[in-house]
């Protein structure tokens, strides 16, 4: 637990700047805590995942039958605005691989999130969107990362995270890029990309994780600080 405290504290409270976080997952109302939170220490935050299709449909493209809660683009184009008003930036998809069915190895196509179809369910980050990723992470010096970038349990929908899993491992052993990831899913992407080992740190927190993300007193840590010896 120690050893978890000071990755997370360190990460969030006297990072290596350029700070990048990024988060993915399948829903904004989830993380609206997280985003908040990041946006006041992050200088960049890198939304993946189905989350990404609201902020798209948001800013006015068509994400055809794609998850996406429509009742938070009002939200969602606040976080942007609020965003640009603090400088900070927000890396979304400028491309996807989309489908007509969430099934494994069923046909797919990249196309730019501009040319989604009425039928078309974004499942994954395309290749050029993997780029902008990687291409960001070259320029920071620490990341924290929550949240896959597409349905990764389904081939092929696991790429995108894949790529950017293997790419932030090769930054970190490079010495470039100070890597911490959790949550349970991230963990599993990562473990299924074989990269968990080369990163900095990686949480087994889970859901309390997420909670120190968003700014949250955890009632276990607390108690014990406040029963530590002198």
């Amino acid at each position: 637990m120690q050893a978890e405290l000071e990755a997370l504290t360190k990460v969030l409270e006297t990072p290596s700047r350029p700070l990048a976080a990024i988060v993915g997952g399948a829903k904004v109302s989830t993380k609206l805590g997280l985003l908040r939170n990041l946006l006041a220490r992050v200088n960049v935050v890198i939304i993946g995942g189905g989350m990404a299709n609201t902020f798209l449909a948001a800013l006015g493209h068509n994400v055809g039958r794609s998850l996406c809660e429509y009742d938070l683009l009002s939200t969602a184009r606040k976080i942007v605005a609020h965003a640009e008003a603090k400088g900070r930036e927000i890396v979304l998809p400028v491309d996807a691989v989309v489908a007509q069915k969430l099934e494994a190895n069923v046909q797919s196509r990249v196309v730019p999130v501009n040319a989604i179809g009425a039928f078309d369910m974004i499942l994954d980050i395309g290749p050029r969107s993997v780029q902008r990723v990687i291409s960001v992470l070259a320029q920071a010096k620490t990341l924290v990362w929550n949240g896959p970038f597409g349905a990764f349990e389904v081939k092929p929908f696991d790429q995108g995270t894949i790529e950017v899993a293997k790419a932030t491992a090769e930054l970190t052993e490079a010495g470039k890029l100070i890597s911490v990831a959790g949550g349970g899913d991230t963990v599993a992407a990562l473990n299924s990309a074989i990269v968990a080992e080369r990163f900095t740190y990686v949480s087994t927190a889970g859901g309390a994780f997420l909670e120190w993300l968003e700014g949250k007193a955890l009632p276990g840590v607390e108690m014990l600080a406040a029963n530590r010896c002198p």
